[in-house]
């Protein structure tokens, strides 16, 4: 029996389908061996003026060359012959032939079983040749467009989140796990990136004990501020900890750390802050090399917070063919605390709707007083990130990475 889909243009399909938007027009693919001609009204339209255009095909092999982007639904004849042995394979290379299209299968009544599990097999919903009429159709039409919808939106949705974590799983993996075993002092570190939902950033710290037991430390700064700036701040992270294994210190092992980034990044304009500190294993003193970056700041017990020297520093990596690093040598003392940080805590303003930057004195003296407060180790640098973020009015647009070492010694 026929379908009974009338020539006049009356057909009530007015729902967005793959590819539209609402008030749009549609396109309905029939698959159907119609000898009597019911599918080849080229065109309906309905009581809001939607035109639903109507595309029929006789086989599977017709309908392949006849499906475009511009189609919204699918009906497909269960009883068409031609795709193998399968008991539903008409449907199934329907299926296979258009997954972002909503696809109805058309069988008999007394075949249930079948278009039940058609639906099962991604069908949007089943309709009996015998039983339909204009009405059933147009409405079957536009609840499996929207079903459609639906469904590619929960994929997106799903894919999304899988991407989501399994990018905070990488992030999480990229970032450093200090090696100090053996060593006195005790480590404290702050990473808050500044892309939005993400857990890596350009900015990159690490910190080290070699066999003899110097204790090594760095923090640096990729400028920019995307995923690409933060996979380069992981390369050079891994190149620092590599070298300095290698026993490379000093200018030697920044000659080579840029050498590294002028090979990784991706234009001549990118380029990177460093600070390494190698600590004597005695912890009573320490090299300072810096290229380009903020000062490190020392606290000692009973005196006020002040940055070490930064007179000697080199260029930031990548800016100069033939720069050198000096090597400074520093007293630490008996007891100090030493925080290293990226610009990202001292670019921030001086207070909500200032213009003017915090910048390291500001920074020195924020440090002062927390410490007068009795902070330290990771609820200083908690600290120090919540009053910078407080001062800014709001986050910070930079990545921020703060570390500390401390040393205690009651014989100084």
């Amino acid at each position: 029996m026929p379908v009974p889909v009338p020539r006049q243009r009356t057909a009530s399909v007015a729902a967005p389908a793959h590819g539209s938007t609402n008030g749009g027009d549609l396109t309905l693919l029939v698959i159907a061996d119609d000898p009597a001609g019911t599918f080849t009204v080229p065109e309906l339209l309905d009581g809001a003026g939607t035109r639903v255009r109507i595309r029929s095909a006789r086989n599977l092999t017709e309908a392949e060359r006849l499906l475009t982007d511009d189609i919204h639904c699918i009906l497909v004849d269960l009883a068409l012959p031609g795709a193998g042995d399968e008991e539903l394979g008409p449907l199934q290379h329907v299926l296979r032939l258009a997954p972002r299209h909503a696809v109805l299968a058309l069988t008999t009544s007394g075949d249930a079983e079948r278009a039940a599990e058609a639906v099962r097999l991604g069908a949007q919903d089943h309709l009996f040749r015998d039983e339909l009429d204009e009405r059933l159709l147009s409405r079957a039409i536009r609840y499996a467009v929207e079903r459609k919808r639906a469904d590619v939106t929960q994929v997106k949705l799903a894919e999304s989140r899988l991407r989501a974590q399994e990018n905070a799983r990488l992030e999480r993996g990229l970032l450093p796990t200090p090696l100090l075993e053996g060593s006195n002092l005790r480590f404290s570190a702050r990473y808050r990136p500044g892309r939005s939902r993400a857990l890596l950033g350009g900015d990159f710290y690490d910190t080290v004990r070699t066999p003899d037991g110097t204790v090594h430390a760095m923090i640096g700064d990729v400028c920019g501020h995307g995923p690409d700036e933060a996979a380069l701040g992981v390369e050079l992270r891994i190149a620092w900890r590599a070298l300095t294994f290698a026993g490379l210190c000093g200018d030697e092992l920044l000659s080579t750390l840029q050498q590294v980034l002028e090979h990784e990044r991706e234009s001549e304009e990118i380029f990177a802050t460093l600070c390494t500190v190698d600590i004597a294993p005695d912890g009573r003193r320490a090299g300072l090399c810096l290229a380009g970056h903020p000062a490190p700041l020392i606290a000692r017990p009973g005196r006020a917070a002040r940055l070490l020297p930064y007179e000697d520093g080199g260029p930031a990596l990548g800016l100069l063919q033939r720069a050198r690093w000096p090597r400074r040598q520093v007293e630490l003392g008996g007891a100090w605390s030493l925080m290293m940080y990226t610009d990202g805590l001292i670019e921030g303003r001086q207070g909500p709707g200032e213009k003017q930057r915090l910048g390291q004195d500001g920074m020195v003296e924020m440090i002062n007083r927390q410490l007068a407060a009795g902070l330290d180790g990771e609820a200083l640098l908690e600290a120090a990130v919540a009053e910078v973020r407080a001062l800014n009015g709001g986050e910070l647009t930079d990545d921020v990475a703060v570390l500390l070492l401390s040393r205690n010694d009651s014989r100084s």
